[in-house]
């Protein structure tokens, strides 16, 4: 399957109301039915394309997808619905580790998140960086730029690696890592503007000459 025929499929996914939810929980946890278990899988497919999109321009799209699906699989298999935790907010975190984990073996996870766009439609990561610095040319190397941006990113403050890593490599919203750090929305801003700031300032030498 390409990765066209993936969304087209996922437009017919339906969501499920919260008493449809429920029910299949129950039927799959309480009762193990298999094919409760593969509603809820199907259901929850889209938690696995929002991860995926900010990989979609790599040529191994569909092998991301399907470690995010797995790792789907594993949440559900793993839930347990009387905990009271939201499923989606439970699985996102097994489903972006998948991926990350491939990426990683293939050595691919740092350009990509480079290069991803954020959830709001802003600039990439590697865009915000070349903003500034017009020596900076479109036929760089990618690869030894993402080297430099991984050891500068490692040497953020925690609240801004947080973010960046929130908003460019795991292409959430603002709002959504806003309350993952009990902060407002608007000093998320500037934590990811100060963050910015400083992986510049880490990187300028090193692009001066690149």
């Amino acid at each position: 399957m390409q990765f066209e025929q993936y969304v087209a499929a996922l437009q017919q996914v339906k969501t499920l109301s919260p008493a449809r939810e429920r029910a299949l929980w129950q039927a799959y946890k309480e009762e193990g039915q298999s094919e409760a278990r593969r509603l809820l899988i199907e259901s929850y497919q889209p938690l696995v394309f929002r991860q995926a999109v900010p990989y979609r321009n790599l040529q191994n799209i569909m092998d991301i997808v399907q470690e995010g699906t797995i790792g789907l699989i594993e949440a559900v298999e793993s839930y347990e619905p009387q905990r009271g935790v939201a499923f989606s907010l439970f699985a996102v975190h097994r489903i972006r580790g998948r991926m990350l984990n491939y990426l990683h073996k293939e050595g691919r996870v740092d350009v990509a998140c480079m290069d991803a766009r954020p959830a709001d439609g802003g600039l990439t990561l590697k865009e915000n960086l070349m903003d500034l610095s017009p020596s900076v040319t479109e036929q760089a190397e990618s690869n030894e730029l993402a080297a430099k941006l991984h050891q500068a990113m490692a040497r953020l403050p925690a609240r801004e690696r947080a973010v960046l890593e929130g908003m460019y490599m795991q292409s959430e919203e603002a709002g959504d890592v806003a309350e993952g750090l009990q902060v407002s929305k608007s000093h998320i801003y500037r934590l990811q503007k100060n963050g910015i700031r400083r992986v510049r300032g880490m990187l300028s030498r090193f692009m001066q000459h690149w």
